[in-house]
């Protein structure tokens, strides 16, 4: 269930963007402050809306001034839009279906979810209908969506008011199983996997608890170590074999248990007899393990964002990373990357690649594959990676319009 399409308007430098026709591997470069957090953090701040509720995720961007600070500069007078397109099959057929959301400010209520809508074709012809439809904490949403032999007067709406204006309908329509496109967009959103890994969160003894996927800091990666190897052994020998391909001197990584029953790391380098402590370890070791147990996932997540992977490690290892992500896309997972590293980039494919630049305080989207001189001298040789370093890729390589 890939997102096709992305349109943010009004979030801090995304003064107005949209990517069109989004692959399942998309890798995005751009000088510092050009926007390329920002646009990450539109996955976090939709995410945080729906665990918690529109104010808080505000705050969390924010801070106490919330949508203020939030809202681009100079425009703080108008809502904040966000619009996803992706692909659900719904009755046997792939629809495109659209989520839309609108925050603003209203006297005496603060920020609020001005409208909330979520809509797709039922057949070829005609308009997209709205299946959720909300506006100020009130709204309706269609309970027999999936009756298509039922005329569009024939649905049946179920009218709702919210708790509170500032929480999206889709959490809690998203919880019942005849809101089916509200199911699946909520189940998208909650199974997005932002990464902020942290090496010190990842190192020292662990609480042993029960994990199905790496947590976005890191702190579980003893548990999910411990997961793939009780459950599914063909994973954990593989990282450790492209371990001990790639770090010099590793020769073994296992998972123990401290007498106090807690879990901890331990990694071997073949010429001493006792392992490392993960403390012990370097940083680069440490980040490369969390990276290929986070790629090895057996149940991908639908949304995986990274920034900047490149990040405490070999420049030679970069090609190799790139392929993980993109092999990790192929199985199902959307993916999502960041970064500074021409070497990260030359091994992305070129279909997969996007700039940022940035122009009177907003940020602009540019896919390298809409550039014809940037797909020449990409076709004829010239590794992307290069290219970007070279300083082509800007907006003066686009086609006129």
């Amino acid at each position: 269930m890939n997102i096709e399409t992305i349109r943010v308007k009004n979030f801090k430098a995304l003064r107005n963007v949209e990517i069109k026709n989004i692959p399942p591997y998309c890798v995005f470069v751009g000088r510092n402050g050009t926007g390329k957090t920002t646009l990450f953090r539109v996955f976090a701040f939709l995410k945080n809306c729906l665990a918690k509720n529109v104010r808080t995720a505000l705050n969390l961007e924010g801070g106490r001034n919330g949508l203020k600070e939030v809202l681009s500069r100079g425009h703080e007078t108008e809502d904040l839009e966000i619009e996803i397109q992706f692909r659900l099959e719904i009755a046997g057929t792939a629809r495109l279906v659209t989520y839309r959301l609108e925050i603003g400010d209203v006297p005496n209520q603060g920020a609020i979810v001005k409208r909330e809508i979520l809509r797709y074709k039922r057949g070829r012809h005609g308009s997209p209908f709205h299946f959720i439809d909300f506006a100020r904490g009130e709204g309706y949403a269609i309970n027999n969506e999936e009756d298509f032999d039922k005329t569009e007067a024939e649905l049946t709406r179920e009218s709702q008011k919210l708790d509170s204006a500032d929480t999206l309908a889709i959490k809690g329509l998203g919880q019942f199983e005849r809101f089916k496109a509200a199911s699946a967009f909520r189940q998208l959103i909650e199974n997005w996997h932002i990464s902020d890994f942290h090496i010190n969160s990842a190192r020292g003894d662990k609480e042993d608890a029960d994990t199905e996927h790496l947590s976005p800091s890191g702190d579980n990666l003893p548990s999910m170590a411990r997961y793939l190897y009780e459950k599914h052994r063909a994973a954990f020998d593989s990282i450790k074999k492209r371990m001990q391909e790639r770090v010099p001197g590793v020769s073994d990584i296992a998972v123990t248990v401290t007498e106090d029953g807690r879990l901890l790391m331990r990694y071997r380098d073949g010429a001493f007899v006792d392992p490392f402590i993960d403390k012990n370890v370097s940083d680069g070791t440490i980040k490369m393990f969390a990276y290929l147990v986070l790629l090895a996932d057996p149940k991908p997540h639908p949304i995986l964002c990274v920034e900047e992977p490149e990040n405490q490690l070999y420049p030679e290892l970069m090609a190799l990373l790139a392929e993980e992500f993109q092999q990790y896309a192929e199985r199902g997972g959307q993916v999502f990357v960041s970064s500074h590293s021409p070497d990260f980039l030359n091994a992305v494919p070129l279909a997969s690649i996007y700039w940022l630049e940035k122009e009177k305080g907003e940020t602009s989207i540019h896919r390298v594959a809409d550039s014809p001189l940037l797909v020449g001298l990409i076709r004829g040789g010239d590794l992307p990676g290069y290219v970007w370093n070279q300083g082509l890729f800007n907006s003066k390589t686009l086609p006129s319009t």
